[in-house]
C-alpha cells in the first residue's frame, strides 16, 4: 500500500511494529477458537477470506499496481509459488495449534532467523561471519539434542521455520509492495482452496462449505482480516524502523506463543524443549551480537 513515510514518525512505526508481532504471537487465541474444523479446511477458508479482503482493499487503495503484477506473466508465476509456500507455513501452523504444539511452533519461529542466514549462504552465497556459523552450529545442536534425547524429530518447527525462509527467498529483492504482491499470492492458491472446499462440501461425509456453527462460520470469515491487519502494520512500521529494530521487535511473536503453550494451554515444556530452546537461544544470541558489532550479511527478508 502506497503511503508517505514522512508522515509516519519512529514513534508510530515501532507502535505498528509491536501491534502486529503480538497479534502474530496471540494468533494460538484465534486458531483455537475455531474448533471442530479440521485443519486443512481453516486453511481453504484463510485462503479464500484473505484473497477477498485483500483484493477489496487494493482495488480501493492501489489498483494500479496489483493489475500491474497481474500483467507480469513471470511475476506471476513468482508470486504463485509463494504463495503455495506461505499456504503451506499457514496451514503448518493452524495444524501445530490445533494438534496442541504451540510450543514448537514457537521454537521454529525462533529458529526462522537463523534459517534466514542457512539459505542465504546456500542459495545466494552470502558469506557469513563467525558469529552467524556460530549461531546456525548451536541450532542445530539444539534440534539434534531434542530428536535424540525425546525421540521425536521437530518437524513442525522446522517446517515453519524453511516454509517462512523460503518465502522470504522467493521475495528477495523483488521490491515488491506487500499488500497488492500478497493478494497476488492468494489469488494464485485461491482457486485450489475453493475446489477443495465445494469438492469436500459435496463429496466428504460431515464436511459442509461451512460448519452448522454460525460463530465458527464468521470466525473463518474473519481470518481473512486477521491475516491482513498485521500485515498493513507490519508495512507501516518497515517504512521508519531499521531492519536491525524489526529483527529484535520479531522475538515477541514467539515469546507469546510459548508463554501461552505452556501457561494458557498446558502443555508440556519438559528438560528436552528446555535444553534445545537453550541452545537455539544461545544461537540467537550469537546472531544478535554479530548484528551489533556491524559483522552481519543481508539476510532474506
Amino acid at each position: 500500500m502506497s503511503s508517505d513515510p514522512k508522515k509516519l514518525s519512529y514513534n508510530q512505526g515501532i507502535v505498528y511494529a509491536l501491534a502486529c508481532y503480538i497479534i502474530w504471537g496471540l494468533f494460538p487465541v484465534f486458531w483455537k477458537a475455531i474448533t471442530g474444523v479440521p485443519a486443512v479446511q481453516v486453511l481453504a477458508h484463510r485462503i479464500v477470506w484473505s484473497f477477498v479482503f485483500l483484493l477489496g482493499w487494493v482495488l480501493l487503495t492501489n489498483r494500479q499496481v496489483f493489475f500491474s503484477y497481474v500483467r507480469q506473466p513471470r511475476l506471476l508465476f513468482r508470486l504463485g509459488l509463494a504463495g503455495f509456500v506461505v499456504s503451506a507455513n499457514w496451514g503448518i501452523y493452524i495444524y501445530a495449534v490445533e494438534s496442541n504444539h504451540i510450543i514448537e511452533a514457537g521454537l521454529g519461529y525462533y529458529i526462522n532467523p537463523l534459517v534466514n542466514v542457512f539459505l542465504g549462504y546456500v542459495f545466494l552465497k552470502e558469506r557469513l561471519a563467525t558469529m552467524q556459523k556460530v549461531a546456525v552450529v548451536l541450532a542445530l545442536t539444539g534440534v539434534m539434542y531434542f530428536t535424540i534425547s525425546y525421540g521425536k524429530f521437530p518437524w513442525i518447527s522446522l517446517s515453519l521455520a524453511t516454509t517462512f525462509g523460503l518465502y522470504g527467498l522467493l521475495k528477495k529483492k523483488a521490491k515488491l509492495e506487500s499488500m497488492p504482491a500478497l493478494t497476488v499470492e492468494t489469488m494464485m492458491v485461491c482457486p485450489f482452496a475453493l475446489a477443495f472446499l465445494f469438492y469436500t462440501a459435496g463429496s466428504v461425509e460431515g464436511m459442509s462449505f461451512f460448519p452448522s456453527s454460525v460463530e465458527t462460520s464468521l470466525l473463518l470469515v474473519a481470518s481473512g482480516i486477521v491475516t491482513a491487519i498485521p500485515l498493513y502494520w507490519f508495512g507501516k512500521s518497515a517504512q521508519v524502523i531499521p531492519l536491525s529494530t524489526m529483527g529484535f521487535i520479531q522475538y515477541l511473536c514467539p515469546t507469546l506463543q510459548l508463554l501461552l503453550g505452556i501457561f494458557v494451554y498446558g502443555e508440556t515444556f519438559g528438560i528436552e524443549y528446555l535444553i534445545c530452546f537453550l541452545f537455539v537461544w544461545a544461537g540467537l544470541a550469537c546472531y544478535v551480537i554479530s548484528i551489533l558489532k556491524g559483522k552481519r550479511v543481508t539476510i532474506v527478508e
